[in-house]
Parts: C-alpha cells; sequence; structure tokens
C-alpha cells in the first residue's frame, strides 16, 4: 500500500516532470565569426573554437575577401554571410563574437564593433598592437559588463594547470627564476618572434611568477643597438617590431626574476621553445607546444664527476594534439565567467600585460634604462 506521504511525493514528483516537459528549451547563445582571408585568416582553429557547445549557435561569418567567404561558409555551414563585419553584428546582434583573424592590426576595430554590439569576445593573439588599444578595449568592454578572452591557450593547458598546482603545494620549494626562450628560428628571431609567439611566453611567465615590478633589456640589430629607425612591419601586421636579438630581465612578485631571449645563434643550445622554472628544490621545464609537456628534475648535488639531475615526465594522462581541444578549454571557461560575471582565466586584462612586457623591453633598450610597471606610457615605443 502506497502511504500518504509517498503518495505526495510521486504526484509532487510528476509536476516536476511534467512542467519540466513543458519549458520551452534554453534559448541558445547567437555566434558570429570574423575572419580576415589573406590579412590573418581565420587564426588556429579559432573558427571553429565554439563547434562543440550545445547551447551555442553560429548564425554568421563575415569576410572582406569574397573567395574566402565562400570557403568560410561552405565549412562552417553557416546559415549567414557578410562582406562587412560591422554590418553583420548591426544586422545579428549576437552574443559572442569569435575575432579570429591573426593580424593584430584589426582587432581593436572589430572588438569594438563587437563591444558596441553588445557581445562578449574570444580573439586570437597577439591581442593588440599597442597599449593604447588594449587600455581603450578592455575600459569599453568593461564598461557593459562585457567578457574577453584571448587564444594564450597554453595556460589551461592541463599539463600547465598541473604544475601551477604542484607549485604552490611547494614541489619545487620557493620559487627562484624563470627563464624564456622563443622559437628563434632564422626568420624571427628577435622582435617578431616576441611579439608573435614571445606573448605565450609572457602569459606563462605572469602565471607563475606573479605580476612584473620592472624590465631591464636590451634589443640588437645585427650587432648593433636598436633605435626607432629600426622599427619594421612583418607579413603578419602586429605592430612594428625591431631587433634580431631580444634579451630581457624581468622582476616579478616575491623577488622572482624572469628572463626572456630570442637570438637565431641560441636555438640549439636552449633547446625547444618554452621556459624553464627553477625553485629552491627543483626545476620545471615547459615546452610551448599543443599540448605543452612538462618535465621536472629534483636538485642534486655536485660531485667530482659532476651531477646527475635529469628530466622526468610527471605522471598523468597523454593529451592529444589538438587546436580544437586547446580552444575549447578557454571557450567553455569563457561562457562560465560570463555566467558567474568573472573574467575568463586567458582574460583580456592577461593578454594586455603579455603585450605591457613586450612595449616594456622596447621601452627599456631604447631609453638603456630600467622601466618599472606598470608602464606610464602606453603608446608604441617603436612609433614617433
Amino acid at each position: 500500500m502506497i502511504s500518504p506521504q509517498d503518495r505526495r511525493q510521486f504526484h509532487q514528483q510528476s509536476l516536476l516532470a511534467a512542467a519540466t516537459l513543458l519549458q520551452p528549451p534554453a534559448k541558445k547563445r547567437r555566434l558570429c565569426v570574423i575572419g580576415a582571408t589573406g590579412r590573418g585568416d581565420y587564426g588556429h582553429g579559432l573558427d571553429t573554437a565554439f563547434a562543440h557547445r550545445t547551447d551555442v549557435e553560429l548564425v554568421a561569418v563575415a569576410d572582406a575577401n569574397a573567395a574566402g567567404l565562400k570557403k568560410a561558409t561552405e565549412r562552417l555551414k553557416s546559415p549567414n554571410s557578410y562582406s562587412d563585419y560591422r554590418k553583420m553584428l548591426e544586422v545579428e546582434k549576437p552574443e559572442l563574437v569569435d575575432v579570429a583573424a591573426r593580424h593584430s592590426d584589426q582587432h581593436f576595430s572589430m572588438g569594438m564593433a563587437a563591444v558596441n554590439a553588445g557581445a562578449h569576445i574570444y580573439m586570437e593573439k597577439p591581442f593588440m598592437p599597442t597599449l593604447v588599444e588594449a587600455d581603450g578595449l578592455l575600459k569599453a568592454a568593461h564598461e557593459k559588463g562585457l567578457k574577453i578572452a584571448v587564444a594564450h591557450q597554453m595556460r589551461m593547458e592541463p599539463s600547465v594547470t598541473a604544475l601551477k598546482k604542484a607549485i604552490g603545494a611547494g614541489q619545487l620549494g620557493d620559487l627562484l627564476e624563470i627563464h624564456a626562450w622563443g622559437k628563434q628560428d632564422n626568420a624571427r628571431a628577435g622582435g617578431e618572434d616576441m611579439i608573435v609567439l614571445g606573448t605565450h611566453l609572457f602569459d606563462l611567465m605572469r602565471l607563475f611568477g606573479g605580476n612584473v615590478k620592472w624590465c631591464q633589456a636590451g634589443v640588437t640589430q645585427s650587432g648593433k643597438e636598436i633605435t626607432k629607425a629600426n622599427a619594421r612591419l612583418t607579413k603578419d601586421l602586429v605592430g612594428p617590431v625591431a631587433g634580431d636579438e631580444v634579451t630581457a630581465q624581468f622582476g616579478f612578485d616575491h623577488g622572482v626574476v624572469g628572463t626572456f631571449n630570442s637570438r637565431a645563434k641560441l636555438r640549439e643550445a636552449a633547446g625547444p621553445w618554452g621556459l624553464e622554472i627553477i625553485g629552491t628544490k627543483g626545476s620545471a621545464r615547459v615546452l610551448t607546444n599543443v599540448p605543452a609537456q612538462v618535465f621536472v628534475k629534483n636538485i642534486t648535488p655536485w660531485n667530482a664527476e659532476g651531477h646527475t639531475d635529469t628530466w622526468k615526465r610527471p605522471a598523468g594522462p597523454v593529451v592529444p594534439s589538438s587546436f580544437a581541444l586547446a580552444n575549447a578549454r578557454l571557450v567553455d571557461d569563457l561562457i562560465v565567467a560570463i555566467e558567474e560575471r568573472r573574467e575568463p582565466e586567458c582574460s583580456g586584462q592577461n593578454a594586455m600585460k603579455a603585450i605591457e612586457m613586450v612595449m616594456g623591453v622596447y621601452q627599456s633598450a631604447l631609453s638603456h634604462s630600467r622601466v618599472v610597471f606598470p608602464l606610464m606610457e602606453r603608446s608604441h615605443p617603436l612609433i614617433g
């Protein structure tokens, strides 16, 4: 026999189930993608960064290149396409905008158009060519309560987050130094390497070391110290760059000291691009591939034969190489950040601070002096 209490509970559950069935499906967030074929294209898989989300609906793609727009429309199965991204944003009124183009000289105008349309942003790196533009977009987004995430995927790689947790638990002892090396390939070593790939490293250096306090740097071209006359543009329009060799030292929170080098002749000796973190009990090496690879070693004493430190990969699952997975982590965090009204892990603010480190290197090199952070001068040091 069913008791009155069970009968009431069954009745309440039935009403709840019926109400659930009668509820309309959750409204999907409207997404627009902005690409630029021949002008940075669609980044490293950024055009499909939201494809795994069942709560996001792609409504349109924009590309000023007609052939590129046709291909993107077919590839993404986009219901609508536009040659003018401003028109697209005006008509479609998205909640999310994917700024996929790699050439960052377009990022400010694309980002501001998205903010003016009331949309949150996922953007390719480098974030901006100048701090003035970065500050402007961040201020506009903050005033409207909008979130910006930037594709510094290494920050959320499982191996990197595990290492951050291990360091926080004291497994390397007190953190002392962080050394970073760019790709240092002959074609891009120096200033171009620093802005195109170095921002990944600067973002990671801040993840482990905290905020930057100061920078002392030297930048040379063919062995001579650079001047503003050495400024040049690259095929990837990311603002002016200078120098074929960069050596920089940074001071971080809690006395941590960091270095960044990009010198073609150092490439073989330094090994794969990435960074080394040195503590009082051990060290960690992060190879900044996709996925990032982490190795650790304990400190052993020197003896007459040398010492026997060896790099070992920590135990853990092997993550497949995939930009889709790397972007998905950032997109998922962006959606949660929107819902929780917090900053994304890979925020525009963090991306701005990585650009600030680049500008600090040039300011120090051109002034032949140590510069302090946050930088007071926000214009590009190589311009004017």
